[in-house]
């Protein structure tokens, strides 16, 4: 099965966009973007409705906090690519990195609101309900998002980030992100953001 989008309708986010120095006010920017992807031909589309921002200078929670591995490489690039790692040798997330060379800054995606390309995510998914895309491992696997993609340039036509043609006139809420508790007092920050009022968000903000 092949579904098609008009993938004009959302128009890319430019480079520009991601390699600004504040982590925190993209991961809030990302918020009513669209994330897209084209695998093999299947086009898939969603709203991002939650994000949580890591940088990569003093934040214990951040993988390339202190260090630099082989697996956060791609972290310390350009701003504009993709960050995919495998959590509990299973769930695939997806991580937007931002900032210019050597900061290590990005962005986890959390949720999607899934726009297009339903039939496909829940073929992916083998799940039918309304959490289709619910969560950073669910919506990787919705969108066929797979580790062997980081490093991939967010301006391609594999995956991509653009503007929504919906209303983004929501408020944004904050909270402190999700399975960081061994990051001290870095757990305790407010940097997990969603869509008030989405019912796809993962987990409601306390």
């Amino acid at each position: 099965m092949v579904f098609e989008i008009n993938t004009s309708v959302y128009e890319k986010l430019p480079r520009s966009f991601y390699l600004r120095e504040d982590v925190v006010q993209i991961a809030q920017d990302l918020l009513g973007k669209v994330l897209i992807t084209n695998i093999g031909g299947l086009f898939t589309a969603g709203k991002i409705v939650e994000t949580e921002a890591y940088c990569g200078r003093g934040d214990k929670a951040c993988h390339a906090n202190g260090k630099r591995t082989p697996r956060t490489e791609v972290m310390y690039g350009e701003g504009g690519r993709a960050y995919v790692y495998l959590c509990y040798g299973i769930h695939h997330l997806l991580n937007v990195v931002t900032n210019k060379d050597g900061q290590a800054d990005a962005v986890l995606i959390r949720a999607l609101e899934p726009l297009e390309g339903m039939e496909i995510m829940k073929e992916r998914r083998k799940f039918t309900n309304a959490k289709l895309a619910s969560g950073p491992g669910t919506l990787s696997q919705a969108m066929g998002i797979h580790v062997k993609m980081t490093g991939h340039d967010l301006l391609s036509d594999k995956i991509w980030i653009g503007e929504s043609n919906t209303d983004n006139n929501f408020k944004i809420l904050s909270d402190t992100r999700i399975g960081v508790e061994y990051a001290e007092e870095d757990a305790l920050k407010l940097w997990r953001f969603v869509i008030e009022g989405n019912k796809f968000v993962s987990k409601s903000v306390k």
